[in-house]
């Protein structure tokens, strides 16, 4: 992955123009297309599957008059009045024929219709006109709304306080307000003074600012298709800017440090992006996948939020690893670090080095601190309680928060959210309809908890009935959810007694369902999200250890932001500083936290704890390696994380009431998780568990692929060639280990190389070469090949040299058939043999059998290959590899010469190959030490002949690579 995001980087430092056109027109096309499709954003609690939402469909249709949304006007009476004296009576009376008068609502019900239940409040001081809309609650337009609280104007002039309550009058207004901006200008500070350059610090604020502009643009034009939340758009925005800062920090901060080591802008850039930009990547699809994650819960709302969030997330990895770079080239020398910058950023250094220092001297007391401290924070989360958004938690004087107070004053907390039952009278019996529904609705009214019902109200078809239903308790109380489930417990006595079917429905009962199932859905969430991040550490840092530590810390960090959040917006503290009204915690937002600090928590992980694994592999003790990456990692890791505190942070204050209680808890987990759980935490249990944090069973290191996040294959590449620079172009092959063996030598390009190996190892030094087996110790260099990125092109240069026939259909072709085909299969590469050469070619290996004395069918280029003997098949594939451009021919003579033909076969086949072989194909002969020990020295045919040392390697070798990212 890093050659590959180094090449990217590379590329659009390089095209920068072309780069920026691109994001600028991908911006305008999204964003005009999103304000020009008219789309528009809704709340739509749903959750199919549920009773409530299966009973809510089917009112749709069997009971159309009363699928609309609803709400209630709630009227108090000037003072000294009662509501059921005459003038009063008619004064509501009219004002209930105004209203139902309104375009868009269905109907207007009196307090005092027979119909109504509970109109009027057992004071006398106040009462309730219901309203019945056309359409559901998200459909309902502002001129509706508008229209119905232009009657209260007329109402307050004699006297009357009129309050509009229900879902359709909850003002979820979002919006961006200046603390928000505040929150940007103190992370560009922070950037500032973490780079040392105004420059370099505008450019995470640009490229954020740019990624969070494509999620709206896509985010409003899919508004035109599907429902979205209001809340969605905010949430993604918060997290785009908090992570598209981060992330591009990360890229800016590397690219810095190679120019301060020398290196060219094209080169910086490309090295930032293979290395730092690996991390981000590797991060933001750990975001998206436990963003995406969210569908699983089945909540539609829920996974629209988690795709939109997912798509600021990719927004922002794909402006980082492409629009930066560009940026990057456009800056070009202005970038590189001045001396007094230089000087400046040592200081954090030691302070660094300072805390590990004190962190990894009582590593014991570091631990139980840290848990206790988090521990601490976390006790308050044991009383989360979830609910959906409510009128309850606007801010007073709004008229949902007001009308919501008065019913409460009135008649009872319940009456904010009366429950639904449906009735499916399909089954029931005619001749007792009316007194089967009186004895549902008295066993209704019989259940604890149920404060009044009204009348059970057949629908016109008569297949149908409803019974409003008015709890004891508020909506999010979970008393109600108590109710609920009894009220529901009732359908096999109702079923037996009368043959109907019950079901609770409802805006109330929906929202109970929702934070139910979000409830149910928490912890197997959280044990897939765990669970995801220890096999990716796994594959990350080739450990056990290491993931497991991840993994439980990242729980303390996310215990301890529900603590807090539940302190803070459920008990009350600070409430009245911060703007907030106490209540439940919004349901989704446990989830939500889950997911988006997991990714964060992995990339502060890989950030700090990489550095300390580089530095354990170049040699160093654990404390010394601790050290070592704590240093180089945690400047980054501070300033990422005081951004996103920053940015989050600033949507507390005056950000809507569901943004508030989401950003306040990812503030508080970044911080737990950044400087208590990944600065301190981690090197102390780093330092505890010595060299066995990167101890994994050999077997499982085998099945696990490896993820190169940090790009160290690219710093491998560079070394590599740096390295291969200082050579003649050849075969150059240092310190590559194959089993207990390495080995050492080169030949230069044309050359013969002898490689003594027995068989296995044989097997595995050629699968080396042709590049099917990583090196993971030592060097290789073949002709104008080098490093990690040479080894999937290797096979296209190496050949294989074997007598084996590949497929049947070879087994009676010709020679020059086969030959023909070759050479169709090289067609455009300049090394490759043309069709006369190869029939000389031909010719010419005939002679050489001749004249050595090897008996050959002629003509050669005649006979079929099943035919030929096992040498001159060899020499004939030879051929054929020669025809398709390969650079090097690689023999196994172990497998190739019978043991009986001896070193009289291999002595033919080596210098038929070195008289056929153009000049600038090398040969690489393996064979047991035995033959090659009786196989005539010196340079044969013009050709250079070398031996590779082969000794005995039982100690890990270090590569250039691993001291280049030590230092």
């Amino acid at each position: 992955m890093g050659l590959t995001l180094a090449r990217v980087g590379r590329w659009a430092a390089g095209h920068a123009w072309r780069v920026l056109i691109a994001w600028i027109l991908l911006l305008g096309a999204l964003l005009g297309g999103g304000v020009a499709a008219g789309g528009q954003l809704r709340e739509a609690f749903e959750i199919p599957g549920t009773q409530s939402q299966e009973a809510l469909d089917r009112l749709a249709s069997v009971f159309p008059q009363v699928a609309g949304g609803s709400a209630q006007v709630v009227v108090v009476p000037p003072e000294g009045q009662s509501v059921a004296s005459g003038p009063v009576r008619d004064e509501l009376e009219a004002l209930s024929e105004e209203l139902g008068a309104v375009p868009g609502v269905a109907q207007a019900v009196s307090p005092f219709n027979k119909y109504a239940t509970d109109g009027v409040s057992l004071d006398g001081q106040a009462a309730i006109i219901a309203l019945q809309f056309d359409v559901p609650t998200p459909e309902i337009p502002d001129a509706t709304l508008e229209a119905v609280k232009a009657t209260a104007p007329a109402m307050e002039a004699k006297g009357y306080r009129i309050e509009f309550g229900g879902q359709p009058f909850q003002e979820l207004e979002y919006g961006i307000t200046i603390t928000e901006a505040l929150g940007v200008l103190v992370a560009g500070a922070v950037l500032v003074i973490t780079l040392g350059s105004v420059l370099a610090a505008g450019m995470p604020l640009v490229t954020a600012i740019t990624g969070v502009g494509v999620t709206m643009g896509g985010i409003l034009l899919a508004a035109r298709f599907a429902d979205i939340s209001q809340a969605t758009p905010m949430l993604a925005v918060m997290i785009g800017l908090a992570v598209g800062i981060d992330y591009s920090l990360f890229l800016v901060s590397r690219h810095r440090t190679e120019l301060a080591r020398g290196a060219r802008v094209a080169d910086a850039a490309a090295t930032a992006t293979g290395t730092a930009g690996g991390a981000v990547v590797f991060a933001g699809l750990t975001v998206m996948v436990a963003l995406l994650g969210l569908i699983i819960v089945g909540i539609p709302f829920l996974s629209v939020m988690g795709i939109a969030s997912a798509i600021a997330v990719l927004a922002a990895m794909a402006v980082a690893v492409t629009l930066l770079p560009a940026l990057f080239g456009l800056a070009g020398e202005r970038l590189r670090p001045r001396t007094r910058a230089t000087k400046r950023a040592r200081e954090p250094h030691r302070m660094a080095r300072a805390w590990v220092n004190g962190v990894t001297a009582h590593p014991i007391l570091a631990v139980l601190g840290v848990v206790l401290v988090l521990g601490t924070i976390a006790i308050p989360a044991a009383s989360l309680h979830l609910a959906l958004p409510s009128a309850a938690s606007q801010p007073q004087g709004t008229t949902a928060r007001d009308a919501n107070d008065l019913l409460a004053e009135h008649w009872g907390p319940g009456q904010n959210g009366p429950l639904l039952v449906m009735l499916d009278i399909t089954q029931a019996s005619n001749d007792t309809l009316m007194q089967d529904l009186d004895h549902v609705r008295d066993l209704v009214r019989g259940i604890d908890g149920v404060r009044s019902t009204g009348d059970a109200l057949p629908n016109p078809t008569v297949d149908s009935a409803i019974l409003q239903v008015n709890p004891t308790t508020a909506p999010d109380d979970p008393r109600t959810l108590e109710t609920v489930q009894r009220i529901r417990a009732l359908g096999d006595t109702v079923a037996q007694d009368t043959g109907m079917t019950l079901s609770v429905t409802g805006a109330t009962a929906v929202a109970i369902d929702v934070s139910d199932r979000l409830n149910q859905a928490l912890i197997p969430f959280a044990l897939v999200v765990v669970g995801i991040s220890f096999v990716l550490l796994m594959m990350v840092f080739r450990s056990i250890l290491v993931p497991l530590k991840a993994a439980l810390s990242f729980l303390l960090s996310v215990l301890a932001a529900f603590g807090a959040t539940v302190a803070i917006f459920q008990w009350g503290w600070c409430a009245d500083l911060l703007g907030i009204v106490p209540g439940p915690i919004i349901s989704f937002m446990p989830i939500l936290l889950l997911a988006i600090v997991f990714g964060l928590a992995m990339d502060y992980e890989v950030f700090l704890v990489s550095g300390m694994r580089e530095a354990a592999v170049a040699g160093k003790t654990p404390r010394e390696a601790v050290q070592h990456g704590f240093v180089h990692g945690s400047r980054v890791v501070t300033a990422a994380a005081l951004i996103m505190i920053f940015v989050f942070g600033a949507f507390v204050p005056e950000g809507a009431g569901v943004i508030k209680t989401i950003a306040l808890g990812l503030a508080v987990g970044v911080a737990a998780d950044a400087f208590l759980v990944r600065m301190t935490l981690v090197p102390a249990l780093m330092v505890l568990f010595g060299r066995f944090a990167w101890r994994i069973p050999r077997r499982l290191a085998k099945f696990l692929p490896e993820l190169d996040i940090e790009g160290t294959g690219l710093l491998r590449q560079h070394a590599a060639e740096a390295w291969h620079a200082d050579q003649i172009e050849g075969i150059h092959i240092e310190g590559v280990k194959i089993g207990g063996v390495s080995y050492d030598g080169s030949v230069p390009r044309g050359g013969i190389l002898l490689v003594p190996a027995e068989q296995d190892d044989a097997t595995r030094f050629l699968d080396v070469l042709r590049g099917t087996r990583s090196i993971e110790h030592g060097r290789l260099a073949i002709h104008s090949l080098a490093g990690p990125a040479a080894q999937h092109h290797l096979r296209e240069h190496v050949a294989l040299i074997t007598n084996a026939v590949p497929h049947e259909r070879v087994v009676s072709t010709s020679v020059g058939n086969l030959l023909a085909l070759h050479a169709e299969l090289g067609t455009g590469r300049a090394t490759a043999l043309g069709r006369d050469e190869l029939a000389a070619a031909v010719s010419r290996l005939e002679r050489l059998l001749v004249s050595f004395g090897h008996e050959v069918p002629t003509p050669l280029i005649e006979q079929t290959m099943v035919s030929l003997d096992p040498l001159t098949q060899a020499l004939v594939n030879a051929v054929a590899a020669l025809a398709e451009g390969a650079e090097v021919l690689a023999i196994d003579l172990g497998q190739l010469i019978a043991p009986r033909a001896g070193n009289r076969d291999a002595d033919i086949l080596i210098d038929a190959l070195g008289m056929l072989a153009p000049a600038g194909v090398s040969l690489v002969i393996v064979a047991r030490d035995a033959l090659l020990g009786e196989l005539a020295q010196g340079p044969r045919h013009g050709r250079a002949v070398a031996r590779l040392v082969r000794r005995s390697s039982q100690s890990r070798t270090t590569t250039m690579y691993h001291e280049e990212f030590a230092s």
